[in-house]
């Protein structure tokens, strides 16, 4: 059995690893957050580069078919994996500005 708390682990800084188990790493909501944030953003990445092979291949082979409606879908799935992608960098570039405009380091809350 794997314990997943003590597994992912959320930051380092030098020796000192955090896991979701450890309570006195996050004095705030924000802590938390900013520590978890950049997973979100990687594990966001991954499932978005499924969504476009996944898609991209139901495009291209309902195409040789010629089934309309399936090419239909394929698009869409691929329609929809942009504007996820759009969604994405754009909430990226909005936490980039704050933290510009603030000085909050979000992304790298320790240093």
């Amino acid at each position: 059995m794997v314990n997943i708390g003590t597994e992912l682990r959320l930051s380092e800084q030098g020796s000192n690893i955090r896991s979701l188990n450890d309570s006195a790493a996050y004095t705030s909501i924000s802590g938390f957050i900013s520590s978890i944030l950049p997973n979100v953003y990687v594990i966001a990445g991954i499932i978005l580069f499924i969504v476009f092979f996944i898609a991209g291949i139901y495009y291209i082979a309902n195409a040789g078919k010629g089934d309309q409606k399936a090419t239909e879908t394929g698009q869409k799935a691929i329609t929809a994996a942009i504007i996820g992608l759009v969604i994405i960098f754009t909430s990226w570039w909005i936490i980039k500005i704050i933290e510009i405009v603030t000085g909050i380091n979000i992304f790298n809350p320790d240093l």
